[in-house]
């Protein structure tokens, strides 16, 4: 079976490579002989730009940069860092439900539990000696279905008292389910978001004060057996501020509709794209200037921690805010290898892809808001990529309003083309950019990359997924520009309300 497997695979991977090459050949050839016969020179090969970007391109360059260093790199630094103890603090409008005991109740708007055991009790916080002592943070809020499979993940990696899960006044089990596998569990009463239950964990349970660094993992996200040496690898450099989690789709097809595995194997291709090709060279130590590290599951070192404002009034989630905070305070730099892997659950509807993306995105501006501009390598990087991700997005828009014009046109014929302003409008459109022309042009190039994915991935899944691609490329387009002036106009207070999920069983 597995020898089978492991043909088809192959098989798969060399259809779609083969596949790719020739789709390349022929959108090249194509592109050259447009520009060729209109005249407009380089106009031909915009089309490129639109589809692979020249940050991609540069930041690809400058990561082939950063192999060749690190493949010639023969030192391994000693990790460091000794171990410290853990220790309880006191509630307000909070919950300590302690490891496997029943919830302690008290008038007022907050009730007092006790840690499984008491303070003096509490063993030494453990790791290999000489190792980066790690909490693990998962806030949560209405998680039943998945914050099982997130704790059992932690533990397999490390033991149940650095586990401290914060469920933010969540109206489901979450916080039973968390105190039955005996981690440390902190329940808010009063909902405030992911960052304001961040927030809470750090202080109620002072792990900046007891710990070298704080995992903070998603409640959605299962880690990678690795994803602890890597990190604690990585942090064995005392310049590292933080540790980014490197994310991979969640794979389970049989779980999902036909659009949920289109949404996962559309992220799945971007992902392998912005980390590979894009955050490993903006992660460079020659370079520090990644903009996010993705709050999935991440590292921050306690030093760094200590001095970020993790919950600043009116945004409406943390992540960016947190890296821009690594960066404007100088705190040190963002590292991010391969080896940290976790594996995070896309959303399952087009309905929750929307509400996700558009937090991002307005989180994303809200954050360039709230920071403004300083002078620095980062942002100047930043700015060429807000450039190009605003003027991709307009002209994306743009080409695809023009393209269902000329094929109203091509469509309607007559009927349409007597209308007063629109024949004449269609006849010089269609001198300029024919159909053929704009349906290649943003169909092929963006195919080619999911050819690509399928050979990588060895998944024939996603050539059939890959044609519906592009539809979802003109969401996020609209969503960049739609976010920006609501970043600008609305304070948002970081609660949050979760997807649909499902459990990884």
């Amino acid at each position: 079976m597995r020898t089978a497997r492991f043909i088809g695979g192959l098989l798969t991977g060399l259809v779609a490579l083969a596949l790719a090459v020739a789709i390349f050949v022929y959108w090249f050839g194509f592109a050259t002989d447009m520009a060729a016969a209109s005249g407009l020179g380089a106009l031909g090969y915009a089309f490129l730009w639109l589809s692979f970007g020249a940050n991609l391109l540069l930041w690809t360059v400058i990561g082939l940069m950063r192999l060749g260093e690190d493949s010639v790199r023969a030192a391994v630094r000693p990790l460091g860092s000794g171990r410290r103890r853990a220790v309880g603090g006191k509630a307000d409008d909070r919950v300590l439900v302690g490891a496997g005991t029943a919830r302690a109740e008290r008038g007022g708007d907050a009730a007092e539990g006790e840690f499984a055991r008491a303070p003096a009790e509490r063993p030494e916080v453990t790791g290999p000696a000489g190792a980066a002592s790690l909490a693990v943070v998962i806030p949560a809020h209405d998680e039943e279905p998945v914050i099982g499979g997130a704790i059992a993940s932690a533990m397999g990696l490390f033991d149940r008292w650095d586990i401290y899960v914060v469920s933010d006044s969540s109206g489901d089990s979450t916080a039973a389910i968390a105190a039955g596998t005996g981690v440390n569990v902190l329940e808010l009463l009063t909902n405030r978001g992911k960052a304001g239950a961040i927030e809470a964990v750090l202080e109620e349970f002072a792990l900046t004060d007891n710990y070298d660094g704080v995992l903070i993992l998603d409640a959605d996200t299962e880690l990678d057996p690795g994803y602890v040496e890597g990190a604690r690898r990585q942090l064995a450099d005392p310049s590292v501020a933080a540790v980014a989690g490197f994310v991979v789709s969640e794979w389970k097809p049989r779980q999902r509709t036909f659009v949920g595995r289109m949404i996962s194997a559309y992220r799945d291709r971007l992902y392998f794209m912005l980390q590979y090709l894009m955050r490993f060279g903006q992660t460079w130590s020659r370079t520090n200037t990644a903009f996010i590290v993705p709050g999935f599951a991440s590292v921050y070192r306690s030093e760094a921690l200590r001095e970020i404002d993790v919950n600043p009034r009116g945004l409406v989630i943390e992540d960016f805010n947190m890296t821009f905070e690594v960066h404007h305070k100088r705190l040190g730099r963002v590292s991010m290898n391969p080896d940290t892997k976790a594996y995070s659950q896309d959303p399952f509807t087009f309905r929750d892809y929307y509400r996700q993306v558009s937090r991002w995105t307005l989180g994303f501006w809200q954050t360039v808001r709230r920071h403004r501009v300083w002078p620095s390598l980062f942002w100047v990087c930043l700015s060429l990529y807000i450039l190009e991700v605003v003027l991709v997005s307009v002209v994306l828009l743009a080409t695809a309003v023009v393209g269902l014009f000329v094929l109203a046109g091509t469509v309607g014929g007559e009927p349409f083309l007597s209308l007063p302003f629109f024949g004449e409008t269609f006849t010089a459109v269609t001198a300029f950019l024919p159909l053929l022309a704009i349906a290649i042009g943003l169909f092929v190039p963006d195919y080619m990359l999911t050819c690509l994915m399928a050979a990588i991935r060895r998944r024939p899944s996603y050539l059939l997924y890959g044609l519906l691609f592009l539809p979802i490329r003109l969401v996020d387009a609209y969503l960049t520009l739609r976010m920006i002036p609501r970043a600008w106009t609305t304070e948002s207070d970081g609660r949050w309300s979760s997807p649909d999920r499902v459990s990884g069983g």
